[in-house]
């Protein structure tokens, strides 16, 4: 239905062939924990019981934007684990590295970020911008 881009290694909202698969990708993948809208699940500031959070929404009401590129990446192939998250973090997000290819994780970041307001995509951005350096 897609025709395969070229890996980028970084997520362009502005590209529409990357959204687009990001897109199949998000609603396939991830939509069933942060929801078709991006808006998370209901109470993700506050520990269930049993200690892990629920899923945080990626829109721009979340933390996703607070995050560089790299750090989303990582999180989102590798799951919540040191360096990303303190050693015994317990969480319900899976490690999607076995499950999806590099270019479809930063097709569902660039999906996530082309649904961000313009002053939220220019603030994570210079947070791109720093973590280059």
């Amino acid at each position: 239905m897609f025709w395969p881009s070229a890996v980028t290694g970084r997520a362009d909202a502005a590209d529409p062939r990357q959204v687009a698969l990001g897109t199949q990708v998000y609603r396939e993948n991830c939509a069933s924990c942060h929801g078709a809208n991006l808006e998370g699940q209901p109470n993700w500031t506050t520990r269930k019981p049993d200690g892990r959070f629920p899923a945080p929404p990626h829109d721009e009401s979340g933390h996703t934007w607070h995050h560089p590129d790299e750090v989303l990446f990582g999180l989102t192939k590798s799951g919540l684990k040191p360096p990303l998250a303190p050693a015994g973090y317990q969480s319900d997000m899976p490690a999607f590295g076995t499950v999806l290819t590099d270019e479809q994780i930063w097709a569902v970041l660039a999906f996530i970020k082309s649904r961000w307001p313009e002053k939220i995509r220019a603030r994570q951005s210079s947070l791109n911008d720093r973590a280059a350096k």
